[in-house]
């Protein structure tokens, strides 16, 4: 089997797509109890149907369901582990656009118990997108890091009478973990993706100061992630492809840090157990592709050159420059394609149309067929 049989694929995506209108209809009419939770899911279910056969028409091979059980792309998951719930105090984060800054409000993230793996999270979800998923169609599952429950809190975060030693979360984490990822992998799980938007906003001097303001070690702490994840992944089952995704934060089309990934590179790259990297590269907000060099033989590098940030198509010879350039440090054969992040990370989604974000998944299977055949 060659590389071009695995993936990461020559033409993917991030993850998440926009909500449809229907689905977030039922979604209010659910919070304010007016449809029950069956009701809700079989909109959901038609909606994925729907949206599953969308990228196969396009021409992708792998298929997500786009998250539309989920509100959030990181904190639906992060709550279902045990020991992990949300605090009574808020978190403000700041996001930027070229209009200026939005402030997103959300729960502190608190452990107040053992960390630990109750259930296999979104087993039902995956075994769905699985049955709705057409022959020659691999359906990919997404979930965020282990680094982003230590990334959203600190040590604060953590209960000392729980977790006096912060190796002992880390260990108990990773655990859990390593626990889901077998999990899946047992329900059929092919293509697993784990969000990290933690290893891009290491590199921001800005994230590392708010970091060591409130204790971390902004310095070395992409190198405990990188150990911590590389943990989880080390017992993980033969045949199961795992990607890792990047970012500067996506939230109605906004951003949160800035920014190259030369701060976490070379460890990033030669030391994450993980067989693709997904990477923002639609501005000169991203960086240059110089960090690329680290990237070792037998590693597939999917450039995020298509924004999902604005409805405007990009120009098809500027995408193939782009490629040429990336494949100055890295070569041509372990290149993808792909949009620099999902089109709706949270529910609200980003700020386009339905018809302009299949314009770009198709631009992406378009040009990946022109470049690699």
């Amino acid at each position: 089997m060659t590389v071009r049989d695995l993936p990461p694929f020559r033409a993917d995506h991030v993850g998440s797509l926009l909500r449809p209108a229907k689905l977030l209809a039922a979604r209010e009419d659910r919070a304010a109890g007016r449809i029950s939770a069956g009701q809700l899911r079989a909109v959901e279910n038609e909606a994925i149907r729907d949206v599953v056969a969308m990228q196969a028409e396009v021409g992708l091979r792998s298929a997500t369901d786009g998250e539309f059980r989920r509100t959030s792309w990181h904190m639906d998951f992060i709550y279902r582990l045990g020991g992990i719930g949300a605090g009574d105090e808020s978190i403000k984060v700041r996001f930027k656009n070229p209009d200026g800054v939005i402030e997103f409000s959300t729960a502190a993230l608190h452990v107040d118990s053992p960390v630990r793996l109750r259930e296999t999270i979104f087993a039902d979800d995956f075994t769905f997108l699985t049955s709705v998923a057409g022959p020659g169609v691999t359906p990919k599952l997404t979930i965020p890091s282990p680094s982003m429950v230590h990334y959203r809190g600190g040590p604060a975060a953590l209960n000392p009478e729980v977790y006096a030693d912060e190796d002992l979360f880390w260990a108990d984490l990773s655990e859990a973990y390593a626990q889901q990822i077998a999990a899946v992998a047992r329900l059929g799980c092919r293509y697993l993706q784990l969000d990290d938007t933690s290893l891009a906003y290491l590199n921001d001097p800005d994230q590392r100061a708010q970091l060591a303001a409130r204790g971390d070690d902004a310095e070395h702490q992409h190198l405990r992630y990188i150990k911590q994840i590389n943990t989880a992944l080390a017992g993980r089952p033969d045949g199961l492809r795992v990607t890792t995704h990047m970012c500067r934060g996506n939230f109605r089309s906004s951003w949160a840090a800035e920014g190259g990934y030369d701060f976490v590179a070379e460890a990033l790259f030669s030391e994450l157990a993980v067989d693709g990297f997904f990477l923002e590269y639609d501005d000169a907000r991203s960086g240059s592709f110089a960090p690329l060099r680290f990237v070792p033989a037998g590693k597939q590098v999917v450039l995020g050159l298509i924004t999902t940030k604005r409805g405007a198509l990009e120009d098809k010879d500027d995408v193939k420059r782009r490629i040429d350039e990336a494949a100055r440090y890295v070569p041509l054969e372990q290149l993808c394609l792909s949009p620099q992040c999902g089109f709706s990370s949270t529910a609200e989604g980003n700020v386009l149309s339905y018809d302009e974000q299949v314009a770009k998944l198709a631009l992406i299977a378009e040009v990946a067929a022109e470049v690699w055949g």
